[in-house]
């Protein structure tokens, strides 16, 4: 699922990256505990008149006025870093939600032109798998999350129409899939050449059961 249900904490975290305004409107139309602006993401906030309940990041792609506004008109934390830092602000709103005890997190804004932000939103994501936290990156083509142990993927909550999996670790042992197009039996992923066997494959039956004896997968599931 796309949101949270019953009593789990779930946080939307919303980058500096591209933002589909359809799909950010779509999402809020549930209710999240939080909304973590970062950096950017929150000139999108103003612009659409989402009012985030935490704003983090070093504002170094923000216009200082609307910083400005925020901190003159609203009571909304705002911790600011310095440019020169050893996390990126996706990674530090990241923690955060964390430290809020969200069991959930989706981070809008993940993705976009800057490849090598892409690739740091995904590393981000081993933080909150090591804690037992579904923390997904979502854009309008593209679901992304790491996978270890057992996942399934049900027909009717997929995200499109392919998923992909792509090894996140140097080797992941025992990979079987079940309900797919191209099935797998305890296949052996490195990312020394056999890690593109698991690119764009299809759901076939009612899900898609994946399970893993060892390692991490990016699992990303696409529209296109």
């Amino acid at each position: 699922m796309l949101w949270s249900k019953g009593n789990i904490v779930h946080t939307l975290i919303i980058s500096g990256g591209s933002i589909e305004v359809d799909l950010a409107l779509l999402l809020l139309e549930k209710n999240y505990d939080h909304i973590i602006a970062v950096d950017g993401g929150l000139g999108f906030c103003m612009e659409q008149k989402i009012r985030p309940t935490r704003i983090v990041g070093d504002f170094d792609t923000l216009p200082p006025k609307i910083l400005k506004w925020y901190r003159e008109h609203t009571k909304i934390e705002i911790r600011k870093y310095n440019p020169v830092k050893d996390a990126t602000d996706t990674q530090i709103a990241v923690e955060l939600a964390l430290e809020l005890g969200s069991q959930e997190i989706t981070i809008l804004g993940g993705t976009g032109t800057r490849l090598d932000h892409v690739l740091g939103n995904i590393q981000t994501l081993y933080m909150a798998l090591e804690k037992g936290v579904d923390c997904r990156i979502l854009d309008g083509h593209n679901r992304i999350r790491l996978i270890r142990e057992r996942w399934v993927i049900k027909r009717a909550e997929q995200y499109g129409t392919y998923f992909s999996l792509i090894p996140y670790t140097e080797e992941v042992y025992g990979v079987t899939l079940k309900g797919a197009k191209y099935p797998l039996r305890d296949y052996h992923f490195t990312v020394f050449g056999t890690g593109s066997l698991g690119v764009s494959n299809e759901i076939t039956e009612e899900q898609v059961e994946i399970s893993i004896k060892k390692g991490i997968l990016i699992l990303i599931e696409s529209k296109d």
